[in-house]
C-alpha cells in the first residue's frame, strides 16, 4: 500500500493510503477529540465532535471517517472548528441529564472531561429532554436511557465483537433509543450480562448493579459471619481502579484491605479454581474413555454459558457440568467451612469479588443452591470493591501486605492463570497430563494456549494421547469454533471460552477503561505471579488434597457431583426471562 503526504496544522505528515484523517494526526501528535470513536469497532462519525476543516471541502469533516489524500490540507484547531465542536457538544448536553455529582461515572466519563477541555459553564441551548425510564430489570446491568447519547459503541461492541446484538437503536429522531428490540428489558432479552457495552459507554447510562450498601449492611450485621473471595483477575485490577499504574499486582494489599473493610475471613476463589481443574480433568478424562460428549467445553464463564443456552441449546450436552469456581466456593463456605468452623449456613453471608458483571447474574440462577442456601450472597465488581476501599479512607498504596485465610487461601499459580484467555486450559494440561501419565511434566508452561489471538489451537501429546484443544476469548470467536463444533468440521477435545476479550482480565466488571493495551498489561503480569508460585498444578494443592480426603471423597463422586456440579437450560432468542 502507498503512502500520502498531507499537511495538519501546518506539519507534514507522512502516512498509508486508506488511513483515517484522525489515524494522521495521532501519528502528529496532534490529539483531536472522539466520543463515539472506537477503533476497528465503531467508526462511524455520528457524534461529529471529531471536525475538522479540510482546505476544498464544503463543510467539516468527521476526522474518523475521512479518509487522508495526498496534499490535503487540515486544520484542527481553527476557529469555525472550536466553534462547531463546542456546539455540538452543548447540544448534547442539552439532552442529558447533568447529574454529575451523583453519576456512578463522576469523574470518569467522557461527556464529563470533554466539557471541562471546552471550559463550558452554561449551557445555551433549552427545550424538551427525552424522557424514558430507568431499565434495572437485568441483575447485572443498569440502563439508564436518559443519560445515554447515542454513541452506537455499546451496540457496535455487543454487535461486532459479542454478536449477540442484545440492543440497538429503537425509534427515529427524538424518540431514539438504545435498547432491546420489541421493547423488551433488558433481562428479557439475549443479553449475556457480560458488561462489555458498560466497559465502553462514554457516559453512565450503561453501568452495574451497585450493591456496596447490600455489603455494609451485612458487615454491620453481628448476626452474620461474612467471608470474601477474589477471583484471579482482581489482583491485577484493582490496583487500577485506585490510582496506581495498570498491571500492578496488588494481592496482598487487596487481603489487607478486605480484612480492614471487616470481613471474617478473606478466601481466594484460585483455591476453588483448583478444584475446577481437578473436576473437570476428570471429567475430560472419563469422557475420552466412555466415548462422552465431545468436545468438552469449559463451564467457568456465565455470560458464554448464558450465550450457550441462547445462541447453541443443542451444543449445551458439550458443557462441562461443573460449576464456575465462584460457585463451587459459595456450595463449600455453605457446607464443608460451615462445619468445620461450626457455623449455622443461614448465617454465612458469602460475598465475590469478580471482574465480571455476569457474575451477579450467575449467583441468582435458581440451580445455584447447593446447601438449600444460594451459594453466593452478593457479588461486587472491581469497580464496586473499589468504591468501598475509597469510602473506608484506606491509603490503598501503602497498606501492607497480607495473607488469605486458610483453608480456602492455599492455592497454586494453575488457579492464577485462570484470569486470563488460555488459562483454563493451561492449567487442566498441567493436570491431565500428569494424572494420565503418571509423570511429572518437564515444561508447565503451554504457551501455545496464551495471547490474544482470537481462536489458538493445539494438539497435545498427553502420553499417547493426542489431545486436540481450542481457545477462544470474546463470544464473536466463540461463535466461529461452534459454528464448526456445530457442523462437525472440528475434531477438539476440550476447547475453553472465555465470554470476554482477553478473557477475566477483560471482564465488564474491570476498571474503565479496558482496552487492548491494558489487557496485555494485566496478562502479563498473571502470568508474573503464576511463575512466583510454589505449587503451579492443581493436583498439587495440599488443601484440595485434604478436601478430598476429609469431604468429597474423590472427583466426581457422589458429594462432589451434588454439591460442585449444575445443569443449563436451553433458553428461546426473545421473550424469556433470564434466570
Amino acid at each position: 500500500m502507498g503512502m500520502v503526504t498531507l499537511t495538519i496544522d501546518g506539519q507534514k505528515v507522512e502516512i498509508e493510503q486508506g488511513a483515517t484523517i484522525l489515524d494522521a494526526a495521532r501519528k502528529a501528535g496532534i490529539n483531536i477529540p472522539t466520543l463515539c470513536f472506537l477503533e476497528g469497532i465503531n467508526e462511524i462519525g455520528a457524534c461529529r465532535i471529531c471536525v475538522v476543516e479540510v482546505k476544498g471541502a464544503k463543510s467539516l469533516q468527521a476526522s474518523c471517517v475521512t479518509p487522508v489524500a495526498n496534499n490535503m490540507e487540515v486544520f484542527t484547531n481553527s476557529p469555525v472548528v472550536r466553534k462547531a465542536r463546542r456546539t455540538t457538544l452543548e447540544l448534547i448536553m442539552s439532552n442529558h441529564r447533568q447529574e454529575c455529582l451523583t453519576c456512578i461515572r463522576n469523574q470518569n466519563c467522557e461527556l464529563q472531561s470533554l466539557a471541562e477541555a471546552f471550559g463550558i459553564r452554561e449551557i445555551r441551548f433549552e427545550g424538551a429532554m427525552s424522557k424514558h425510564p430507568l431499565d434495572d430489570s437485568s441483575p447485572s446491568i443498569m440502563r439508564d436511557p436518559e443519560k445515554c447519547i447515542l454513541c452506537r459503541r455499546c451496540v457496535s461492541v455487543c454487535e461486532k465483537i459479542q454478536t449477540v446484538n442484545a440492543i440497538g437503536p429503537n425509534d427515529r429522531g427524538f424518540d431514539m433509543t438504545i435498547a432491546p428490540p420489541f421493547d423488551l428489558k433488558m433481562a428479557e432479552g439475549v443479553c449475556t450480562n457480560c458488561g462489555q457495552c458498560v466497559l465502553v459507554c462514554p457516559v453512565g447510562a450503561l453501568y452495574e448493579r451497585d450493591q456496596v450498601e447490600q455489603v455494609w449492611a451485612a458487615l454491620s450485621d453481628p448476626s452474620k459471619h461474612v467471608v470474601v473471595q477474589t477471583a484471579p483477575a482482581t489482583r491485577v485490577s484493582l490496583g487500577e481502579a485506585l490510582g496506581m499504574a495498570q498491571g500492578s499486582i496488588v494481592t496482598g494489599k487487596m487481603v489487607a484491605a478486605l480484612r480492614r473493610l471487616g470481613f471474617d475471613k478473606v478466601f481466594d476463589t484460585d483455591f476453588t479454581a483448583d478444584l475446577t481443574i481437578m473436576e473437570e480433568g476428570h471429567e475430560l478424562i472419563e469422557r475420552i474413555k466412555e466415548n462422552g460428549a465431545l468436545p468438552l467445553i469449559t463451564s467457568c464463564s456465565p455470560g458464554w454459558i448464558k450465550f450457550m443456552e441462547h445462541f447453541y441449546p443443542d451444543l449445551v450436552p458439550n458443557i462441562s457440568t461443573c460449576k464456575s469456581p465462584q460457585q463451587m466456593f459459595g456450595a463449600l463456605a455453605k457446607t464443608y467451612y460451615a462445619e468445620k468452623a461450626g457455623i449455622d449456613p443461614k448465617d454465612i453471608f458469602v460475598v465475590s469479588i469478580m471482574p465480571c458483571t455476569a457474575k451477579k447474574y450467575e449467583a441468582q440462577r435458581p440451580e445455584m443452591s447447593a446447601s438449600g442456601y444460594p451459594d453466593i450472597d452478593v457479588v461486587l465488581t472491581v469497580r464496586e470493591l473499589a468504591r468501598m476501599i475509597k469510602q473506608a479512607g484506606f491509603d490503598f498504596e501503602n497498606l501492607p501486605v497480607e495473607e488469605y485465610d486458610a483453608p480456602f487461601g492455599i492455592t497454586t499459580g494453575a488457579g492464577l492463570i485462570f484470569g486470563a484467555t488460555g488459562g483454563v486450559m493451561e492449567a487442566a494440561l498441567r493436570t491431565a497430563y500428569e494424572v494420565i501419565t503418571g509423570k511429572t511434566l518437564e515444561k508447565i508452561d503451554f504457551e501455545g494456549v496464551r495471547g490474544l489471538t482470537g481462536v489458538k489451537e493445539a494438539t497435545v501429546d498427553v502420553g499417547g494421547l493426542k489431545v486436540k484443544v481450542a481457545v477462544a476469548h470474546g463470544l464473536g470467536n466463540a461463535r466461529k469454533v461452534l459454528d464448526l463444533v456445530r457442523a462437525k468440521k472440528a475434531d477438539y477435545h476440550f476447547i475453553e471460552i472465555m465470554c470476554c476479550p482477553g478473557g477475566c482480565i477483560g471482564g465488564g466488571g474491570q476498571p474503565i477503561p479496558t482496552n487492548t493495551e491494558i489487557r496485555e498489561k494485566r496478562i502479563k503480569a498473571i502470568y508474573e505471579a503464576d511463575k512466583t508460585m510454589a505449587l503451579r498444578k492443581s493436583h498439587e494443592n495440599p488443601a484440595v488434597q485434604e478436601l478430598y480426603k476429609q469431604f468429597l471423597g474423590k472427583p466426581l463422586g457422589h458429594k462432589s457431583h451434588e454439591l460442585l456440579h449444575t445443569h443449563y437450560t436451553p433458553r428461546g432468542e426473545y421473550g424469556q426471562t433470564c434466570g
